[in-house]
């Protein structure tokens, strides 16, 4: 089905105005001095008919004619010739369906269709059937806005999707290198913490590609793969490196797009603690305000060091952040950063959504 009757919830609103028309003729017929059994006989049927007869033509006429691509001229034209031969058409069949219910009922009908009945109705097809070729119009709109709101929702997905594999691919190479040299270096004197950390490293990668761009994650899940990444990265800084995650119960089960805060914790390692002589840490700490989640992300920096210690570098990390939660939340989040003495600070705020839909959870 399609145009006016593409649900039966608008194929019977159509109708029901129809009948409504149909009676009114026939109240319009029983002033006039018909009866008013004859009157409904003879208008309920013929309203009904054209119902149907104007809403599938209107359709492939509105169809033949776009809005967009014909100029208002031919528009007019094509619909005010189409209208005048449906209700010309309308007018015959009235004609006749007074004839035959004469001819059924001889004696106890009285025929209604008068030359001025019949140029009322056709006067009053033409303004229906631009009525419902206005109709049409409206539904092909909105039904081509549609269209074009799941392409644009599809291409967001398309787009944050190839966001999601660019964050993926972007996980530090020196990362992984690092982490195989450091296993290569346990086997020697401690097998066990070389296959303990063989072992998380492919949970945290395993993780990672088990992400989608369209699921978000809750809090707690993305502050695994955190800690995950942070467990692997002391074995190579050893005592130098700290990390310490403060969550309120209410905020760990609130949903934020996936791989949000691993990029901010290997930045804050990579140009953070990984310039630092001395040792130094990484804080997380969550709060749900209200509607809102506020992440707080720090890490100490070497107070000499005057380059960008947000843990960036080029400072596109953060840039990246920001993007995915006006992508994801738009107006309603924002993301500001800091650098307060030896401390660099990222603060995130995004609506504190709970977990009421599908997550990944490690898988």
């Amino acid at each position: 089905m399609h145009g006016i009757f593409a649900s039966w919830r608008a194929t019977l609103l159509y109708l029901l105005a129809w009948v409504m028309l149909g009676l009114l003729l026939a109240a319009m017929l029983a002033v006039s001095g018909a009866g008013w059994g004859e009157s409904v006989l003879f208008a309920v049927p013929l309203a009904l008919m054209y119902a149907y007869a104007t809403g599938f033509s209107a359709y492939y006429v509105c169809r033949a004619y776009p809005l967009d691509r014909r100029r208002p001229l031919a528009i007019a034209g094509g619909i005010g010739a189409t209208a005048a031969c449906a209700a010309a058409l309308w007018c015959a069949i009235g004609a006749a369906w007074n004839s035959l219910l004469a001819a059924l009922a001889p004696h106890g009908y009285v025929a209604v269709a008068s030359p001025p009945v019949l140029a009322t109705m056709f006067g009053l097809g033409v303004i229906l059937y631009v009525l419902a070729a206005a109709v049409n119009y409206l539904s092909i709109e909105a039904e081509r806005a549609r269209q074009l709101e799941t392409q644009r929702l599809q291409m967001t997905l398309a787009a944050r999707d190839a966001e999601l594999r660019m964050l993926r691919a972007q996980v530090d190479p020196h990362f992984l290198f690092n982490s195989l040299n450091s296993i290569s270096a346990l086997t020697s004197f401690d097998p066990a913490a070389a296959r303990a950390m063989t072992l998380r490293l492919a949970d945290f990668f395993r993780h990672t590609l088990g992400l989608r761009a369209d699921r978000m994650v809750t809090l707690d899940t993305e502050l695994q793969l955190v800690r995950d990444f942070i467990a692997i990265e002391q074995v190579r800084y050893g005592d130098r490196l700290r990390f310490d995650a403060v969550v309120d119960p209410a905020a760990a089960t609130c949903v934020l797009p996936p791989m949000l805060l691993q990029p901010l914790a290997e930045n804050a390692v990579k140009h953070g603690i990984g310039r630092m002589i001395g040792p130094g840490s990484i804080r997380i700490e969550a709060a749900r305000a209200g509607s809102l989640l506020r992440i707080r992300v720090e890490n100490d920096v070497d107070p000499d060091d005057a380059g960008d210690a947000g843990g960036t570098g080029t400072g596109l990390g953060l840039v990246n952040v920001r993007q995915r939660l006006a992508a994801a939340h738009g107006h309603e989040a924002h993301a500001h950063w800091t650098r307060e003495g030896g401390r660099f600070v990222v603060e995130l705020a995004l609506p504190a959504t709970p977990h009421t839909i599908p997550t990944i959870d490690g898988a």
